[in-house]
């Protein structure tokens, strides 16, 4: 029996890269996982691969992470499929180049409705309950990205400081609640969504990061991981 057995999580962004990685680990660990993203048909090859493994459930659903009401429908068909939402990954994000200086205003904005709006969609969809209950786990994928700016990153890097912003306000809010909340904000990482992407460090497995929220939501009750930073040596 895993660490998580008969656990609810959530993962947006599981058709691919570090999503995926966190829901098959969260689902090798006993937990039954919603899988969430634009691209169903990548989210049901990720079903078909969880229920085969045997251990935790699946369920895919389509969704826009931008759109607060496909994120509370999100919620809703979890918890009437699989009971109560335990943990909350916040995974789905936009990393397009948004300099200010290029004036692409639709880049800037899919990233500012995927990257904190959804954010914020998905915590709001899953809180009341978790308050209610007194227990549950927010996972907040931010980047290092948030805590360095380079020059063509000004706009994703705004973002992401924003998600760390919003992960300490919310720790601080949730504090003797039973809520916890986690950061974790990764280095580059060897997905799709990085591969044009160039760096002198051996890239980070996306293993690495589904390990560290693993770690992070099955330690005891009474501890709360705030931040974790991971990056290659």
């Amino acid at each position: 029996m895993g660490k998580l057995h008969g656990k609810v999580a959530i993962v947006t962004g599981a058709s691919s890269g570090i999503g995926a990685g966190i829901a098959r680990e969260l689902a090798s660990e006993g937990a039954n996982v919603v899988l969430t993203a634009r691209r169903l048909d990548l989210l049901k090859e990720l079903e078909n691969e969880i229920h085969e493994q045997g251990k935790g459930k699946a369920l895919a659903i389509e969704a826009d992470l931008a759109n607060r009401a496909d994120v509370e429908e999100l919620a809703n068909k979890a918890k009437n499929t699989f009971g109560d939402v335990d943990i909350f990954v916040n995974n789905a994000g936009q990393m397009l180049t948004g300099t200010v200086r290029s004036g692409e205003v639709e880049e800037w904005e899919r990233m500012i409705d995927v990257n904190i709006k959804g954010v914020l969609y998905g915590i709001h969809s899953v809180l009341p309950s978790m308050l209610e209950r007194s227990t549950g786990h927010i996972i907040n994928i931010a980047s290092v990205s948030g805590f360095e700016v380079t020059k063509t990153s000004t706009v994703y890097s705004a973002t992401k400081f924003a998600v760390r912003a919003i992960s300490m306000g919310l720790e601080k809010e949730l504090a003797r609640t039973g809520v916890r909340v986690t950061n974790i904000s990764p280095g580059m990482v060897a997905t799709r969504l990085s591969n044009s992407a160039g760096t002198d460090r051996k890239k980070l497995e996306v293993q690495d990061i589904a390990k560290a929220v693993v770690y992070a939501v099955t330690q005891p009750d009474y501890v709360n991981v705030n931040e974790i930073t991971i990056r290659p040596v």
